[in-house]
C-alpha cells in the first residue's frame, strides 16, 4: 500500500495514514460513510456459523470507528466443482442473519471460482463526522479497556486440528458472533472521554495496541494478569495449538515489547491472532470504571482494564 499516492481530499477523514480499521469519508457536515472489507477461509466446520462469524467480523471495523453498519455486499470464492452450492447457501444465510441482527441490508455481492472457499463482506456504515473513533489520540495516563476475552485464534487452530473440546468450540462461536454494537454504544456514550479505539482481530491484542500507540506517539503498559482469556485456552497453548499468524504476530510485536519475565506461552496468548474480537478503548483514567460499568450494562463479553498508556518511545509496550 506504500506505493499508493497520498490523498489530498479534505473529506477523507480516515485513510491509510495510521493503519486504522476502516476508511471514513465525509458526505456533509453531519454525515460520513465508513467503508471496510474482510473475508477469510473457513474457521469452523458448520457453514452457517462460518457465515455468521465472517459477517460479524467484517462489520466490526465499522463499530470500531463509532459507526453503524448500513449496507453490505457478499464476497465469495467457491470451488464450484469441489463443494455443493447448498453449503454456500448456508454460509450466505449465516452472513444474512448477522447482518440482520446489526440492522444492515445485504444488497448483492460477487463470487469467483476458487480452489479454496472464502467468504466475507464489504460493508458500508454511517457515522457523525464529529464523533469518529480512531486508533490515534491515546494520551499518557489513559486506561486501556478490552471488551472481549482473547484466545480465539488458539481455539480456531484447535478446531482445524480436531482438538477443540465441544464446549470450547461453542463458546468461541458465541464470542465470534457477538456484535461489537454494545461496546460501540458504551464508547459513544462516553465519547468525550474516549481518546482512541481499535478492534482486536488478526494482528492480536498487542499488534493492534502497537498500531494505536505508534500512531498516537505514546507507549503502553499491559498487565498480563488482567487480560481476560477464554477458559481452557491456556491448556491448548501448552499443547501447541498456536497458529502461524500468531507466531508472525509475536515476531512483529517483539521488536517493540519488553516481555519481562512473562513465559513464552503467555507471550503467545497476547500475540494470538483473533477473529471477530472485541474493541480496545483508550479512555481517560478517571472515567475507566464508568466505561467498564457501561460495558457491563450492555452485556459485553468482557469489560476489563488491561493496561494504561504512558510517555515513552512511540509504539513501545511493557508487559507487567
Amino acid at each position: 500500500m506504500r506505493g499508493l499516492p497520498p490523498s489530498t481530499d479534505p473529506d477523507l477523514l480516515v485513510g491509510l495514514d495510521t493503519a486504522d480499521d476502516a476508511a471514513v469519508y465525509r458526505l456533509r457536515d453531519d454525515l460520513a460513510v465508513v467503508v471496510t472489507t474482510d473475508f477469510f477461509t473457513p474457521i469452523v466446520d458448520d457453514p452457517f456459523d462460518w457465515g455468521r462469524i465472517a459477517a460479524t467480523n467484517a462489520m466490526s471495523d465499522v463499530y470500531a470507528m463509532g459507526g453503524t453498519p448500513l449496507l453490505a455486499l457478499n464476497l465469495v470464492a467457491w470451488p464450484r466443482e469441489g463443494l455443493p452450492f447448498d453449503l454456500l447457501a448456508r454460509v450466505i444465510d449465516g452472513g444474512a442473519q448477522a447482518a440482520t441482527a446489526a440492522g444492515a441490508v445485504i444488497a448483492g455481492g460477487h463470487s469467483i471460482d476458487d480452489a479454496e472457499p472464502k467468504y466475507g463482506m464489504a460493508v458500508v456504515g454511517t457515522v457523525d463526522p464529529a464523533r469518529v473513533f480512531r486508533n490515534v489520540g491515546a494520551r499518557p495516563g489513559d486506561a486501556l479497556v478490552l471488551t472481549k476475552p482473547i484466545g480465539l485464534g488458539v481455539i480456531s487452530t484447535a478446531i482445524k486440528r480436531d482438538a477443540a473440546p465441544t464446549g470450547l468450540l461453542d463458546e468461541a462461536v458465541r464470542l465470534m458472533t457477538t456484535l461489537n454494537a454494545g461496546a460501540r454504544d458504551a464508547a459513544v456514550e462516553h465519547a468525550e472521554h474516549v481518546h482512541a479505539v481499535t478492534d482486536v482481530t488478526g494482528f492480536s491484542l498487542l499488534g493492534h495496541l502497537r498500531e494505536m500507540v505508534t500512531a498516537s506517539g505514546v507507549a503502553a503498559v499491559v498487565d498480563a494478569a488482567a487480560v481476560p482469556v477464554i477458559d481452557g485456552v491456556r491448556a491448548l497453548v501448552e499443547t501447541g495449538m498456536v497458529a502461524g499468524g500468531t507466531h508472525r504476530n509475536h515476531a512483529y510485536v517483539s521488536e517493540a515489547v519488553d516481555w519481562g519475565p512473562l513465559a513464552a506461552p503467555e507471550q503467545l496468548l497476547l500475540a494470538d491472532a483473533q477473529t471477530s474480537g472485541g474493541l480496545l478503548i483508550a479512555v481517560g483514567p478517571e472515567h475507566a470504571d464508568t466505561l467498564v460499568a457501561a460495558l457491563d450494562a450492555r452485556a459485553t463479553p468482557a469489560a476489563a482494564v488491561v493496561g494504561h498508556v504512558t510517555d515513552g518511545k512511540p509504539g513501545s509496550i511493557t508487559i507487567t
